[in-house]
């Protein structure tokens, strides 16, 4: 299954085929070999790649050769350093998680819904024999509860698409409000032993999220929280998360945990002891994982704030 293959601690590539300007300069030179050296001597067993369609798929969707070129790319550099990857369609058109995109009318839309399964199905016959050292996330973030009939029909279809081409390649999904674990039982039972729950942890927002540019007018940007003042604590994660690993208990499914972080406005010794707790829970029901983020995105494992606690924070991960 997952972890035996694996897939246990990971680490995102944010920012490099998404939620990026999409220009050449960007997508060769933010991500390179030694950034996979270094996730690899720092430990990691797999890294996260957050695509967006605009790399891999023309508007009228037919592919990109030169992106799948750009992921093929990708996969070889990890298999040099003996890493595992998670391909994640961060943005599929007509929807992104990220109301900013101006990306509307997936989960009415036929036509969007057949280019989804398009990129899965090449996908599928592109990665689909790297079962081993290879996942597929289907979609990144689902937002609102009113996409979730769509969505379980959506992606059940996806699935038995991807089935008829790679029958054994593990399948992470998530549910709405983007990830949250408190969602997922909403969840059908997956479609067969390779569909893995994936929710995404960044709770809570005051702490995590503190002077976070992007979010709405309604969430006080000015504010800052330690982490003692925030509430949080081991059993309050564990309390928080209880419906996702109960509903992975009921299905006999497991659990991946894609994303979780602190924003860089957090002082990094007060992002240790969020990271802490969390890792005392994830560790405690064998959850696999990957931190949001390597590199930069407002939440960088690599940059220079985090020297002081990297080597503590990389104990922990």
């Amino acid at each position: 299954m997952f972890k035996e293959r694996g897939f246990y601690r990971g680490v995102n590539l944010g920012g490099w085929l998404s939620q990026c300007d999409y220009s050449a300069e960007r997508l060769d030179g933010f991500i390179t070999e030694s950034d996979f050296a270094q996730i690899a001597r720092w430990g990691f067993d797999h890294v996260r790649i957050p695509i967006d369609y605009d790399v891999i798929q023309n508007a009228d969707g037919s592919m990109k050769p030169e992106g799948l070129a750009r992921i093929d790319a990708a996969l070889t550099q990890c298999g040099k350093y003996g890493l595992r990857a998670v391909l994640d369609l961060h943005k599929t058109q007509g929807f992104s998680f990220d109301s900013g995109e101006h990306e509307d009318g997936f989960f009415d839309s036929e036509k969007y819904q057949e280019y989804f399964y398009t990129i899965w199905e090449r996908f599928a016959e592109r990665y689909g024999a790297l079962c081993e050292r290879v996942a597929f996330e289907l979609l990144n973030e689902v937002t609102r509860e009113e996409y979730l009939p769509a969505w379980k029909r959506i992606s059940r279809e996806c699935v038995r698409r991807i089935r008829a081409i790679a029958p054994g390649i593990d399948v992470l999904l998530g549910s709405y409000c983007w990830n949250s674990a408190r969602t997922l039982p909403a969840l059908d039972a997956p479609y067969d032993e390779h569909v893995i729950y994936n929710f995404h942890f960044y709770e809570p927002h005051i702490f995590t999220h503190q002077g976070a540019y992007w979010m709405d007018a309604s969430f006080d940007r000015e504010r800052r929280v330690s982490y003692a003042e925030s509430g949080v604590s081991e059993a309050w994660i564990e309390d928080f998360l209880a419906p996702a690993l109960e509903k992975a208990e009921k299905e006999g499914a497991e659990l991946y945990c894609g994303e979780y972080g602190v924003i860089d406005v957090v002082a990094p010794e007060e992002a240790v002891k969020w990271f802490r707790d969390l890792h005392a829970v994830l560790e405690r029901h064998g959850v696999a994982r990957s931190v949001w983020s390597y590199k930069e995105m407002d939440f960088g494992l690599a940059d220079a704030r985090m020297d002081g606690v990297r080597g503590e924070l990389l104990g922990l991960l």
